[in-house]
């Protein structure tokens, strides 16, 4: 008597079954055009899951299986779905690319199950810090002034223990982006811990804390950013994402040993700033219209310079926003990526095996057109750079120098040929960063006094007279409101210097002129210095004096009694239609 094995039938049925879906899935695949995967034979990561919840997920039958670097592998039921794409779109807006993968649902219910594997409680791994819950969204929406997030930080801190540092951690961040701060600072002194935000480029005092939490909150700080818990005593970096409105938002943290413990600084990348246009970034027409043309070049080298946070890398990446074509490959060597760019190579150094100098090699293999190069540090760089802008690229990179003259002396210094540069340069900017007047408050003053004549002397020395304003009496200094946090000042927007290679220029480069000479020279190319372009921004009511005095010498080569003299000759020449009469 043969025994009908009913287990054994099932088993086979359902085996039966799942050849069948999946093969229904490959076809599909083909149809579609997308590759096809069954996730009953490859590894789910966790931590590719969490980019989307699990209700999300459901309903648009999708799941993100895995993640290589900003790269997102996501398995789908049907590609052309309404909710797929919308998926796909807000995860390329964070800088992710995406490939999709036809799947059965029997895939689908495999990676759904991974979700129990994730804490709910705490949205958290190590690298990575993931707030785009309601919560912490909601608490950025409801904060909208310095006031805001000071008060609900002090109210953080009077929390019981067990809530308080993980929760303090993602309200100083939540507040430090509401109110787009760029670095948030943890200093530890003697007896308390003073927190500050670096507000439109100057530090503003938020909360003193316990020393007791400061402990805690190190530690938490550590661990998202990737960084050794029992390292005390020398310094570490490390980062860490922050996804809010589906906008990934990266975190840069500086851990540094110091008298009465370890300082935290964390700098705040968001991508939002980048997505400016070059007509926006504050420069002048003349200027504007130069950069347009030496930008159209396939080849050459175009420099900015200026102290660090002055924001020479925010306008590298706006220059390559303008040029970027599908026609073109362009690739950065940078320390480290700050913004992802969709559609261009990035490539990070680890300041070890991989350098600026040979990640600027191994990228001259690539075939590019475009090479962006983070900083020029060393001579190896500064010749491998050279060589290529002379080879048929267009170099874009930054030098440490105060001002665009300075650039020439400074390439000698690091061992370029003198001869070379004149070839291989098209131009070099300077730029420095201040703060614009609050529109809300801002007060208009009568210019006067010691500051009238420096003003005349200024505008005395720009060569192009049409963009001197014919009536010039007042100026506008900073006021307090609400909207500005009290702070008198709003964003801030940049002054520009630049230098283009001529005949003259070249020559005086050749014979190694000092910085001061090819300055002088290139007063005949009419185009404005930081100290005029900033007195032309203080004149139509974008900043202060005292603001622009704070990131630009203003009196530097001025002599007092020749000041004077400029003044009083030019009233004597023109006293009715003198630019800064009062009559």
């Amino acid at each position: 008597m043969i025994k009908f094995d009913e287990e054994r039938q099932n088993k086979k049925l359902a085996q039966l079954r799942h050849r069948e879906e999946e093969d229904l899935a490959r076809t599909l695949s083909v149809k579609y055009g997308v590759k096809y995967v069954d996730l009953s034979r490859v590894a789910i990561n966790t931590n590719a899951l969490i980019h989307l919840s699990e209700e999300k997920s459901r309903a648009a039958e999708v799941a993100i299986f895995n993640q290589v670097s900003k790269k997102l592998s996501i398995a789908v039921r049907s590609p052309k779905k309404i909710e797929v794409g919308a998926i796909v779109q807000g995860l390329e807006k964070r800088g992710y690319t995406t490939e999709l993968y036809m799947v059965s649902v029997a895939s689908l219910e495999r990676a759904w199950v991974m979700y129990k594997e994730i804490s709910h409680a705490a949205e958290v791994k190590r690298g990575s810090v993931d707030i785009s819950s309601d919560e912490l969204q909601s608490t950025v929406a409801k904060l909208k002034t310095f006031e805001d997030v000071r008060a609900l930080i002090k109210e953080v801190l009077n929390m019981d223990k067990a809530h308080r540092v993980s929760r303090f951690v993602e309200t100083i961040l939540a507040g430090a982006i509401a109110i787009d701060a760029s670095d948030i600072h943890i200093e530890p002194e003697e007896k308390y811990v003073r927190l500050r935000y670096r507000l439109n480029g100057v530090l503003t005092d938020v909360v003193n804390f316990d020393i007791d939490i400061y402990n805690l909150v190190l530690s938490r700080i550590k661990l998202v950013s990737g960084l050794k818990l029992n390292v005390r005593d020398s310094a570490q970096d490390g980062r860490f994402s922050v996804g809010i409105d589906n906008v990934d938002t990266e975190i840069r943290t500086s851990i540094l040993p110091d008298a009465y413990g370890e300082s935290i600084v964390m700098r705040i990348l968001n991508p939002q700033s980048i997505k400016i246009s070059i007509d926006d970034i504050g420069m002048n027409p003349k200027l504007l219209a130069i950069v347009k043309r030496e930008l159209k070049k396939p080849n050459g080298m175009i420099l900015t310079t200026g102290p660090t946070g002055s924001g020479k890398t925010t306008t590298l990446y706006t220059f390559l926003s303008k040029i970027h074509t599908s026609e073109i490959k362009i690739i950065t060597i940078e320390d480290p990526v700050e913004y992802h760019l969709p559609g261009i190579v990035q490539s990070q150094v680890d300041g070890k095996d991989y350098t600026f100098a040979t990640g600027l090699r191994a990228a001259l293999r690539q075939d590019p057109d475009v090479i962006m190069v983070g900083e020029i540090r060393d001579e190896e760089v500064a010749r491998t750079a050279i060589h290529s802008a002379l080879t048929g690229h267009l170099v874009l990179s930054t030098l440490h120098t105060n001002t665009a003259a300075g650039a020439f002396p400074r390439l000698i210094d690091l061992g370029v040929v003198p001869n070379v540069i004149g070839s291989a340069v098209n131009m070099v900017m300077a730029q420095r960063l201040v703060r614009t007047l609050c529109e809300h408050c801002k007060k208009e003053v009568p210019l006067q006094g010691e500051q009238k004549k420096l003003v005349e002397y200024i505008l005395g020395t720009i060569e192009i007279k049409e963009q001197i304003p014919e009536k010039i009496d007042t100026v506008w200094e900073p006021g307090q409101c609400s909207k500005c946090n009290h702070l008198g000042y709003g964003k801030r927007v940049s002054i520009y210097e630049a230098i283009l290679m001529d005949k003259k220029i070249e020559q005086a480069v050749e014979r190694k002129a000092s910085e001061r000479e090819i300055a002088e020279i290139a007063r005949s190319q009419g185009i404005l210095t930081l100290r005029q372009d900033g007195i032309l921004k203080v004149i139509r009511g974008i900043t202060s004096i005292r603001e622009l005095g704070r990131v630009v010498s203003l009196n530097d080569s001025i002599d007092q009694a020749e000041l004077d003299k400029v003044f009083e000759e030019r009233v004597a020449e023109n006293p009715i239609h003198n630019p800064l009469s009062n009559t």
